[in-house]
């Protein structure tokens, strides 16, 4: 080392030395401000003191810069993306499977599905982890931030229990309160004086939870401590668990996301070849027959429908009714219908009526070819009566068809017969021709065959003489 380059350091290190004394010069000036501004404030009358001691309180926690560094900030910014789009993904994917299993499953448990969704993934990360996935992927963790100390310790299990309990079951208490008092407010009545004091809170306190969370969150930018009001009221906070952090860009969560991806894909591409709709159309008929095995009903209701919609009008589509409501059995469609008094409505009307075959139930044509062709001829149970479909016809209506009846063809009988026993063949014919007749032949055409046997009998009388003749 040249003495050229030793100098250059001496420099550099009074440089570092003059700044650090300034700095402690500094600090020192201003904890003797704030000891004399604190002995000022406590010398003050009984309601000032506790007033300007927390003021004071409040303006160094404010203006004291300790905390992280800003780059944590914004990979704390980043965890909670991260961790709101894993959960967005989930829920879609699991959407997506359910499609299979229920039109309207997914819509009516959407927010059973998501308390499901967060709670399996905070007992996978945070519980278990003391970090969320996001978070992981920052390398930063929970840590308990009223423990003071060179090393970082975990959050407690009460702290992550009320953090899971306010970030699951919190959640879903409130979309559901909020989805109560929507379906409370309906559009067509007045809702209640009650409903609306409700509704009135629940506003407010939306109001001014959106404004607390304003406020932390302008104070995490400043200081970088607590990213959320729950993180500041728990004392947990985000910190990297170790600083020797290596500068390689690790791609492992991106082979993840696309061992995911190609597992979702096959499974998209298998799901069709296995055959769900088979299988459980395979499943509800065996569950039928033995139901019809245990529950055997009387002689009398023998011919009564026991179809999950037998109580429907017979200008209701059943189907249609089962696609747009959520009530099954006749108590809650009758409950339903008690405010206004009619069952189904403009939208569940048949249109284009089908009748089934061999039942006679009536659908519409789009929803019974429909069921049809999704059951690939393997009958589909009908929904007013139970009975197995396999095919439809257009329905008549009040239109009387006219039925066609066989008729017996007519015989004749030709034969040689002697002139002696021309009268009683003659009348032998006559019977013979009165048992094989239709009921509807008219005179005419019996005379018409009478006269046809009489002229048979001629020619046979007259072909025996010209026979006699040419013997003699």
């Amino acid at each position: 080392m040249s003495s050229t380059d030793f100098a250059q350091a001496q420099q550099r290190l009074a440089v570092r030395r003059q700044a650090r004394e300034r700095e402690a010069q500094a600090q020192l000036a201003a904890h003797r401000e704030a000891s004399r501004a604190w002995s000022q404030v406590t010398r003050l009358p009984f309601p000032f003191d506790r007033l300007g001691s927390t003021s004071l309180s409040t303006w160094e926690l404010i203006s004291s810069r300790e905390g992280t560094k800003p780059i944590f900030r914004v990979g704390q910014v980043d965890a909670e993306l991260l961790d709101e789009d894993l959960v967005q993904q989930l829920r879609d994917q699991v959407g997506e499977a359910l499609k299979y299993v229920g039109t309207n499953l997914r819509d009516d448990w959407a927010a059973e599905i998501l308390l499901t969704l967060r709670a399996i993934l905070f007992k996978l990360t945070v519980w278990d982890h003391d970090a969320t996935y996001g978070a992981a992927l920052q390398n930063l963790k929970y840590t308990d931030a009223r423990r003071r100390g060179p090393v970082l310790a975990p959050p407690s299990k009460w702290q992550k229990s009320l953090y899971g309990l306010v970030t699951v079951a919190g959640k879903y208490g409130w979309e559901k309160w909020e989805n109560w008092l929507i379906d409370q407010d309906n559009g067509y009545d007045e809702p209640s004086p009650w409903v609306k004091r409700l509704s009135s809170l629940t506003t407010r306190i939306t109001t001014v939870h959106s404004t607390a969370a304003f406020v932390s969150f302008l104070v995490f930018l400043l200081h970088g401590r607590y990213r959320t009001i729950l993180d500041r009221v728990l004392r947990m906070r985000l910190a990297p668990p170790t600083s020797q952090v290596s500068r390689e860009v690790s791609f492992e969560y991106l082979n993840r996301q696309l061992v995911w991806h190609a597992f979702t894909e096959f499974l998209l591409f298998v799901l069709p070849l296995v055959g769900i709709n088979r299988w459980r159309r395979w499943l509800s008929r065996t569950w039928r027959k033995t139901k019809e095995l245990i529950h055997v009903g009387p002689e009398e209701h023998a011919g009564e429908k026991k179809g999950e919609f037998a109580f429907l009008p017979e200008r209701t589509c059943a189907i249609c009714y089962q696609d747009q409501n959520n009530a099954v059995s006749e108590t809650e469609v009758l409950a339903a219908a008690a405010s206004s008094g009619v069952v189904g409505s403009a939208q569940t009307d048949i249109t284009n009526p089908y009748e089934t075959m061999p039942c006679g139930c009536i659908y519409c044509f789009v929803c019974i070819a429909t069921r049809l062709e999704r059951e690939e001829g393997e009958g589909w149970t009908c929904l007013r009566c139970g009975e197995l479909v396999k095919e439809c016809k257009p329905w008549s209506g009040d239109v009387l068809e006219e039925q066609t009846k066989t008729s017996v063809p007519s015989t004749k009988h030709v034969g040689f017969v002697d002139v002696r026993d021309a009268s009683t063949h003659s009348a032998r014919n006559d019977e013979v021709e009165a048992e094989n007749a239709e009921p509807d032949v008219s005179p005419h055409d019996s005379a018409y065959d009478s006269a046809e046997d009489t002229d048979s009998e001629i020619y046979e009388e007259e072909e025996d003489g010209v026979n006699d003749d040419f013997e003699e």
